[in-house]
């Protein structure tokens, strides 16, 4: 494959520009067809599939993709009024759920969207503002929890306004987001099929399939205004599979892709900025903090816990405010603290199992 050369910094933004040009969301939105990967998600399935229905512009095709589900979500999707794909088998995950549905596409761009999912009315229409630019291959929008109530939920609203009101912007500017989140991305469909569709190889195949179009050339943007709401966990058993999913799937990413990320300049640093506050970040956390706190019984070593949450709360209120959530943002604060550390504490665990004893996990966990 060749070798993508990204630009110095992008300041042309044609993402946002391109979003205001309604005819021509339009005209792309009909030759777009949005698949909804779905198991037994009938509590949330309608919410997804009307929030898709009633957007700014009209799509060609909803194809809801039950992968066999044993309960509602079929019989809802269908009165809906949407087309239901069923595969002889469950595929076993959310990559090959969508790449059954992918062979029935001959639309000129396709959008995956998670069955627990909901968008902005003009979400669509922003995000294929993006594709006005011809070497555009994938877009993905802003992603911010459905529901902020409990302790986990909090922690990742928090940790979406950082990632997604900031550092990811900051990636963007560079031309080069990590990822093309899986819950709300849309791509061009000749690119994605001469790819063979989403990965199955790793456990995050939204990030397999990111890194694999920067090593063939193509670009991938992130449009801040087109945002999702994703149900995101609210106990501990949705969350451990989650992150469970999350960590060995960013591991095994790196492992496979870590030639390619080299070459790519930005998203180089970008992996390895990530890396580093996953492991070497976590072991202070862990480990360095407290020892150094019993071993010269002085505990404000364990400020360290803190101290960067001034500096978190900056770009969290500049993502909260606009929003109207600045109350909330602040409240949940504290919850970030509890998620980072569990973060943490996954990702080691993923890190030793995968790199150091070679002991791959494969099996996709469905977080709810």
């Amino acid at each position: 494959m060749a070798t993508a050369v990204l630009p110095t910094p992008v300041h042309d933004h044609l993402p946002a520009a391109a979003a205001a040009d309604v005819p021509l969301a339009a005209a792309l939105a009909a030759r777009l067809t949005v698949l909804v990967p779905a198991y037994n998600e009938g509590a949330s399935i309608g919410d997804t599939v009307r929030s898709l229905l009633s957007q700014t512009v009209r799509v060609a095709e909803v194809v809801v993709v039950d992968d066999c589900s044993t309960d509602d979500t079929a019989a809802i999707a269908r009165a809906l009024g949407v087309r239901v794909l069923t595969p002889p088998g469950n595929t076993g995950s959310k990559a090959g759920a969508q790449n059954f549905a992918l062979a029935h596409v001959d639309t000129a761009f396709t959008m995956a969207v998670d069955a627990d999912t909901t968008l902005a009315p003009d979400a669509i229409e922003r995000l294929l503002g993006a594709f006005a630019d011809p070497k555009v291959a994938a877009a993905c929008g802003l992603v911010l929890p459905r529901h902020v109530g409990t302790v986990w939920e909090r922690g990742r609203y928090v940790e979406y306004l950082f990632a997604f009101t900031f550092y990811k912007q900051v990636q963007d500017w560079y031309g080069a987001p990590l990822i093309a989140s899986g819950c709300f991305s849309a791509y061009r469909t000749d690119v994605l099929k001469a790819h063979g569709g989403w990965p199955s190889r790793t456990l995050a195949e939204d990030m397999d399939l990111t890194w694999s179009l920067y090593r063939s050339g193509h670009a991938v943007r992130f449009v801040h205004d087109a945002v999702c709401y994703p149900v995101e966990p609210h106990d501990w058993t949705f969350l451990r599979r989650q992150l469970k999913r999350w960590s060995h799937g960013f591991v095994q990413n790196v492992r496979l892709h870590w030639r390619g990320v080299l070459e790519v300049p930005y998203l180089r640093s970008a992996v390895a900025v990530a890396v580093w506050d996953a492991t070497v970040a976590a072991l202070v956390y862990f480990f360095v903090l407290p020892a150094l706190a019993l071993a010269t019984r002085d505990p404000r070593w364990l400020l360290g816990y803190v101290l960067d949450l001034p500096a978190l709360a900056v770009p969290v209120l500049a993502g909260a405010i606009p929003r109207g959530e600045a109350g909330r943002a602040l409240a949940s604060l504290p919850a970030f603290l509890v998620i980072r550390v569990v973060n943490a504490a996954f990702f080691l665990r993923a890190a030793w199992s995968e790199w150091v004893l070679g002991r791959e996990f494969r099996v996709f966990e469905k977080g709810h």
